[in-house]
């Protein structure tokens, strides 16, 4: 039994929030941050927790140690780190805070298309290590955006922002491909996988990771490719077959890549992307700016004080499972 200094129901985050959410979670529970997110820390953390608050893969075996939860809340989009198999059998309702990161996204997106096409991170090492005749030859083979075909996979809240920012932004014509495409901006010309990979010059991938996309861009696709063009990746690594990707670009079979997420994270030492001068890398940060973060939290404590208060989540993800 709880003592009572301990009444309040407790909420668990597996990583820090901003400090205005937490404070909305202070005022009606006792707010428990993980020291970190090792498996080991979070089962002897969530034995005692009412709700989760998700910043990290959990282990897929976690909620067998939560006899007291009541509601999962992702801070963030991206449900694949929970174990929803899991909380469907034992209807524990998540939700997550959809549309909070992605201007901060579409931004990352778009500036990693310019910087690629314009080679800008190469240029910039050059000039530091090698010399300025050196980096300015680079520019010859440098890209504009105006004009050009951008490639969308997963043409939804943020892929849509993309699409905006590209197309009445810097001029480029977009294709998009999605499960549904007749729910595309009017700007957006549907069109099949296959096509949109043969006629981009930069394609960027924005999809959910589900049992569909896993794999999506797979040696054959990436062959699919101009050879100018270039691939952005801000959905999740799985999404593409990595070591067909590590081939194309050592290769130099397409453009470049910018990759902010991959098939493991942390990206281990000696990865072989690391020894590649084609590839911009971001530690899954795309997502993460001062205003985003502020959203995200503000929206996942609303969401935790509706399921303290026996309310159901706004947003809801699973919601098939609990009726």
């Amino acid at each position: 039994m709880r003592s009572s200094s301990l009444a309040r129901p407790r909420v668990l985050l597996s990583g820090p929030i901003d400090p205005d959410g937490e404070r909305l979670i202070a005022e009606v529970a006792e707010v428990i941050l993980a020291p970190d997110a090792q498996p080991q820390t979070l089962r002897r953390l969530i034995a005692d927790a009412d709700v989760l608050v998700v910043r990290s893969a959990l282990p897929a075996d976690l909620l067998d140690d939560a006899p007291r939860l009541r509601g999962i809340v992702r801070h963030g989009v991206g449900v694949d780190m929970i174990p929803m198999a899991a909380a469907n059998a034992r209807r524990i309702p998540v939700a997550n805070v959809p549309g909070s990161n992605r201007h901060a996204v579409a931004e990352h997106a778009i500036g990693a298309v310019s910087l690629l096409r314009r080679r800008t991170a190469r240029m910039d090492a050059l000039l530091r290590h090698t010399g300025w005749d050196a980096s300015r030859a680079l520019a010859d083979g440098a890209g504009e955006l105006h004009g050009q075909w951008l490639g969308i996979v997963g043409v939804g809240g943020v892929g849509s922002r993309i699409a905006e920012i590209a197309h009445h932004g810097y001029g480029m014509r977009v294709l998009g491909h999605q499960r549904r495409l007749d729910a595309l901006p009017a700007f957006v010309e549907a069109a099949t996988l296959d096509d949109l990979l043969v006629r981009s010059d930069a394609v960027v991938l924005a999809c959910p990771l589900t049992d569909a996309t896993r794999g999506l861009i797979d040696a054959r696709r990436l062959s699919l490719m101009p050879s100018h063009a270039v691939l952005v990746n801000v959905a999740r690594g799985a999404v593409v077959v990595e070591d067909a990707l590590v081939a194309a670009l050592r290769e130099h079979r397409i453009g470049g890549a910018a990759l902010d997420v991959f098939a493991t994270q942390p990206l281990p030492a000696g990865h072989p992307l690391l020894a590649l001068d084609n590839v911009l890398l971001t530690p899954h940060a795309a997502g993460l700016t001062r205003q985003s973060m502020r959203c995200m939290s503000l929206g996942t404590a609303e969401e935790v004080r509706r399921l303290l208060s026996g309310q159901l989540p706004r947003n809801l993800v699973n919601a098939a499972a609990l009726r």
